[in-house]
């Protein structure tokens, strides 16, 4: 199985953030995770397009954007144009999520949808077929930092059959408190991309960490 690591820019040093994504370029990490919040669906607010142009120049690795913002299906066009190669929206914030789905990939990019901690698995049985990732947090969305739920591993366990009876190519993201420690697990469980912020960008070695996050057994 596919394994990608996707450090999370929400644990990075943004006074030095041009340093930040020099580093991740040289590093194994494939994806580079961009948390937009809004304050409204999430207690907390992070960045949006200017600063996602920026990173978008600095870097040719996928740009994953995790949208924990309401009225995302209004942003779609913009944040594609920022430089989104991924897009992911939630379950709980998104009203018409076929819809808002479909216009990602028709654009010709990857549609994701994520689910919170409290929401069950089997409720995208309807919206898998149209799915190309599946972001499942193992937080709670608003902060960095925050401890791993040990839930989550049956509940990647439930995704992935669920995905491999219903379309096999999706993937499944896992955000939020990922290390070293429980990557192995994680990938074991069926998760083929890992979100990790805190554990990268705190580390003496952020190549090495990712490194490590990547052959975790």
């Amino acid at each position: 199985m596919v394994r990608i690591i996707a450090p999370s820019l929400l644990s990075a040093d943004f006074l030095n953030l041009e340093s930040e994504i020099d580093m991740l370029n040289t590093s194994n990490a494939q994806w580079i995770h961009c948390d937009i919040m809004d304050g409204h669906f999430v207690p907390n607010l992070t960045f949006g397009f200017p600063i996602l142009k920026q990173i978008r120049a600095k870097t040719n690795k996928t740009m994953d954007v995790h949208l924990m913002i309401t009225n995302a299906e209004q942003y779609i066009d913009e944040y594609i144009q920022a430089g989104a190669d991924v897009l992911t929206l939630h379950w709980e914030a998104t009203t018409h999520l076929h819809r808002a789905l479909g216009s990602i990939r028709d654009k010709g990019k990857k549609a994701g949808v994520s689910l919170n901690p409290h929401t069950p698995v089997h409720i995208l049985e309807d919206i898998l077929p149209y799915t190309d990732l599946v972001l499942v947090m193992s937080v709670n969305p608003g902060f960095g930092g925050q401890s791993f739920i040990p839930s989550t591993y049956e509940k990647i366990k439930k995704l992935r059959k669920m995905c491999n009876e219903i379309n096999p190519s999706c993937m499944i993201q896992v955000d939020g408190g990922v290390n070293k420690n429980n990557a192995g697990t994680l990938f074991a469980s069926g998760a083929n991309v890992l979100v990790a912020g805190n554990a990268v960008f705190s580390s003496a070695n952020p190549i090495k960490e990712i490194e490590q996050i990547l052959i975790a057994q």
